[in-house]
């Protein structure tokens, strides 16, 4: 499968790692800066590198090269205009989360994968572990019980240099703050694992210690699913002198899980009233398949789907109600009151000026 990368900075060498694992033909890279293309040539194996073009623009790149999957790994703000111009020269794409910074761009996105017969995968990697995939099974196959409530801790470090590396970092237009950046894979996981869309979020969020950013440091919110379960977010990159362990947690009436670490492998609590009662338990009695770490398990997930298989277990769908909860949480946060969902017609950008 003929594959290029739109997009050469940090991330890159996340995607290029994966993309070999998986046996994908790098035809180009493609990025504004020659120095990004040029370090991110020198990541692909020697004897691999003659078929690759480095591209300086997209709409070349795609007219001459024809990828069908391509990875883009930009700033938000550019998504929906990529991803469509990729999706309309007959390409697959996967982009980083958030799937986009609105629900219009998010809606476009969807739609234009469906008009043009291509698949949109949005990176929500903390899916793809077997940890995370045991638990969802066990609140599917009924195991906590009544569903009570959640929590999901986020503690970080991001310093100025960190802010510094993208100047789009930490603004409105092309980023957000760090719930829309640091916690989105959770929050998303959290509502997956809870089986239920949100009804109504109360928030606050703030810029505390990052007056050189747009967009907030903090971020606190109380949720309540329509289930009737409950669920709490935390999220700073405030954390002194480091980052501290992310975590998760899901009670139940007859069932506890608390999770810990960069992929929530780190198991702290794991206890049912029947079923299985450890984590390797449960990988074994539901068969979780062991898809690796990283973005290796995104890319192969992918391109299963582009050959055919169910995408039922990220669907672009879900990264779209990601973004929703963060949006809902930063208008709740904005206006001082509960916010219902769904919402419609928000963006990040609505909410510039907020911390002037």
């Amino acid at each position: 499968m003929k594959y290029a990368l739109i997009g050469c900075g940090m991330i890159s060498p996340n995607h290029i790692k994966a993309a070999l694992a998986n046996d994908l033909e790098i035809v180009a890279l493609c990025d504004l800066v020659e120095e990004n293309r040029n370090k991110a040539l020198e990541l692909i194996p020697e004897g691999k590198r003659s078929i690759v073009t480095l591209y300086g623009d997209h709409k070349e790149m795609l007219e001459k090269e024809k990828p069908e999957l391509v990875a883009i790994a930009l700033g938000s703000g550019l998504k929906r205009r990529l991803s469509v111009d990729c999706m309309e020269a007959g390409a697959n794409v996967i982009v980083e989360k958030p799937i986009a910074l609105s629900l219009e761009d998010a809606d476009v996105m969807i739609k234009t994968a469906e008009e043009c017969g291509v698949k949109l995968i949005v990176n929500h990697q903390l899916r793809f572990g077997n940890t995370v995939r045991a638990l969802k099974e066990e609140a599917q196959a009924g195991e906590f019980g009544k569903l009570l409530h959640g929590t999901v801790q986020v503690r970080r470090n991001r310093n100025k240099a960190y802010f510094d590396a993208g100047k789009w970092r930490g603004t409105w237009a092309n980023d957000g703050g760090t719930l829309m950046n640091q916690c989105i894979h959770y929050t998303d996981l959290l509502q997956w694992v809870m089986g239920s869309d949100v009804d109504e979020v109360f928030a606050y969020t703030d810029r505390m210690t990052h007056p050189y950013i747009e967009a907030e440091d903090l971020g606190l919110a109380v949720l309540k699913f329509k289930n009737g379960a409950y669920a709490t977010i935390e999220g700073t990159v405030n954390t002194y002198p480091k980052n501290l362990s992310d975590s998760m947690a899901v009670f139940g009436e007859t069932g506890t899980v608390s999770l810990r670490g960069k992929t929530l492998d780190d198991v702290e609590a794991w206890s049912f009233e029947e079923g299985p009662q450890n984590r390797d338990q449960a990988i074994e009695q539901f068969a979780i398949e062991n898809m690796g770490t990283g973005h290796a398990p995104l890319y192969k997930y992918a391109i299963g789907v582009i050959n055919g298989k169910a995408d039922n277990l990220c669907p672009a769908t879900d990264s779209r109600k990601a973004l929703e909860l963060i949006l809902a949480i930063y208008k709740s946060a904005a206006e001082g009151r509960p916010v219902k969902l769904p919402l419609t017609g928000v963006s990040t950008t609505d909410f510039e000026g907020r911390f002037n």
